[in-house]
């Protein structure tokens, strides 16, 4: 299993490290195992990477929760619930939740590549479903870092969940920020994060820096040693567990 790490997915321009990736499928029932690339895998059941494709798949009882953020090609999802709206075109940039249980259709352009973040072993009860996550959601104020962990002024945070799974303590969602700069401690919460504007710098307990601006995806896993750094306004998507 991976050891705690705060890991850069996928540019926005679509390159990613291929060091940092083992090919693996998360279980045998996984539709997307043999395009997958993993770059975290927890014993908790969270695992986060990328999978790259050019195929076409019709899938019965998705087998687990997938959080999917496109950074290169085209993504077309069509769901067999009946109360469904019309397919999902996912461009770069894009992201969706797939739900467990779903029926759906995905078509991926040649070269599609996307980040995910999933959990494998979600609770008994399939939500089935796709949801698509709204950039320019309105979002409510939420809670700031602890006071004494700040750097300077308390940032005004705002979020909103598109996406929560109770049973398994997922929620998924877009988040924003006024800058702000915080000392380091272990990260609360797996977290995948999707930068739609800004960028931060993620610093380790060794001194190590992750910078990222726009378009970038990251993945910090849950005890992950890192301070944050942020020097304009950001705005994400999120899935944490």
């Amino acid at each position: 299993m991976s050891t705690p790490a705060a890991l850069l997915l996928a540019g926005a321009d679509g390159r990613f490290d291929a060091s940092l990736f083992t090919p693996a499928a998360l279980g045998s029932h996984d539709p997307f195992g043999a395009d997958r690339l993993v770059a975290y895998n927890g014993s908790d059941g969270i695992a986060a990477g990328v999978v790259r494709t050019s195929a076409s798949f019709a899938i019965e009882d998705f087998p687990h929760i997938e959080m999917l953020v496109v950074h290169a090609g085209k993504v077309l999802l069509h769901s067999a619930e009946p109360s469904a709206e019309p397919a999902l075109e996912l461009a770069p940039g894009a992201s969706a939740v797939i739900g467990r249980g779903s029926t759906f259709k995905l078509e991926a352009e040649p070269g599609t590549l996307w980040a995910f973040c999933a959990v494998k072993r979600a609770a008994a009860g399939a939500e089935p479903g796709l949801t698509l996550l709204d950039p320019r959601a309105m979002l409510s104020p939420s809670a700031a870092p602890e006071p004494q962990i700040l750097i300077g002024p308390e940032p005004q945070c705002r979020s909103r969940n598109a996406f929560e799974d109770d049973a398994c303590d997922l929620r998924i969602g877009v988040w924003d920020s006024t800058p702000y700069r915080r000392h380091g401690r272990p990260h609360k919460l797996h977290e995948l994060m999707h930068l739609v504007e800004g960028s931060v710098t993620l610093e380790g307990a060794d001194g190590s820096r992750l910078t990222a601006g726009p378009g970038a995806t990251l993945f910090v896993a849950q005890g992950t040693p890192c301070a944050w750094h942020s020097t304009a306004y950001v705005r994400k998507f999120y899935a944490v567990k």
